[in-house]
């Protein structure tokens, strides 16, 4: 029997932990940068491109079928990251962005409950019905910088995002870093066929030859930043360390995006946005954060005999 992993993150993990958390926050300022300049697809096929190259030949293939790596690959890349990386091209707020993609949780909820007959808990229903009435406020708000498309395509990304974890989930126990890298394999293609098909070759081209330095770093960083470094800490983190202690600090996420937004994009922050996100973060802390308390106050009040 292997031993309890620890409940309590050491302070230089706790720092690692705030370091990823701020890399995937403020990543969603970078997106923007980085759609200004490339066309939204061919820009998330140079993050794919940049993911697997070179590192696809230091990494051993995770154990997983070619089939899972190839499901996870579109679904992560034409889905998720195709839809979001559009759908911030003009169409949402990247701060809002940040907050309405994280409703992937219960969309996995959802999904898990469809296709492997995992039952839905009371908790969970509250906690989707609170981030519900938070992307209600988002729609009841839109406006130019925001519209009822961006939202969504963010929300299909999110559902795409969820399809992916159930493909993952699948696969238990295998490197993730190797896993995201892999996947890339699968997710280049799909990006490229449908940027040649939608954004059209002129404006590859144009992207391609006339992107600024800026954009370019943009690129590498979706590499370098969020996969290298964020995944590459993340799953390290989750080997350390119960994963009740650790997947809690990703509510931290539409935090830094919206607070990145807010500080170098100069996205308002009117009081809407506080309700939606406190209602959007509060159905997230009950799905997360539930089953932990429900255990703690289990232990400390086992039932009678």
């Amino acid at each position: 029997m292997q031993p309890a992993l620890p409940t309590t993150l050491s302070f230089r993990d706790a720092l690692l932990t705030l370091a990823v958390m701020v890399v995937w926050g403020t990543n969603f300022v970078v997106i923007h940068i980085g759609v200004e300049h490339f066309p939204p697809l061919l820009f998330a096929a140079l993050r794919f491109t940049f993911a697997l190259l070179p590192a696809v030949f230091f990494l051993k293939r995770p154990d997983a079928p070619w089939s899972k790596l190839a499901a996870y690959g579109v679904l992560i890349g034409a889905g998720q990251f195709g839809l979001l990386f559009f759908a911030i091209k003009g169409s949402i707020a990247p701060g809002l962005a940040s907050l309405v993609v994280q409703s992937q949780p219960f969309f996995t909820i959802l999904l898990a409950a469809a296709i492997t007959h995992e039952r839905v808990q009371p908790f969970q229903i509250a906690g989707l019905l609170l981030a519900g009435v938070g992307i209600g406020v988002i729609l009841w708000h839109t406006d130019g910088s925001t519209t009822p498309l961006g939202i969504i395509l963010v929300l299909g990304a999110a559902v795409c995002w969820a399809a992916g974890n159930i493909v993952a989930r699948s696969t238990p126990k295998v490197d993730m870093l190797a896993y995201v890298v892999w996947t890339s394999l699968f997710a280049i293609p799909p990006l490229v066929a449908l940027s040649l098909m939608i954004e059209g070759w002129p404006a590859i081209r144009d992207g391609l030859t006339h992107a600024p330095a800026v954009a370019w770093a943009a690129a590498i960083w979706q590499a370098v930043g969020n996969v290298m470094f964020g995944y590459a800490v993340w799953g390290w983190l989750l080997s350390r360390y119960a994963a009740a202690t650790v997947a809690p600090t990703a509510l931290l996420v539409p935090v830094f995006g919206m607070g990145a937004a807010a500080i170098w994009l100069g996205e308002p922050l009117p009081g809407w946005k506080f309700a939606a996100a406190a209602l959007v973060m509060s159905g997230l802390c009950i799905n997360i954060l539930w089953p932990r308390f429900a255990a703690i106050r289990a232990a400390r009040h086992p039932p009678s005999s």
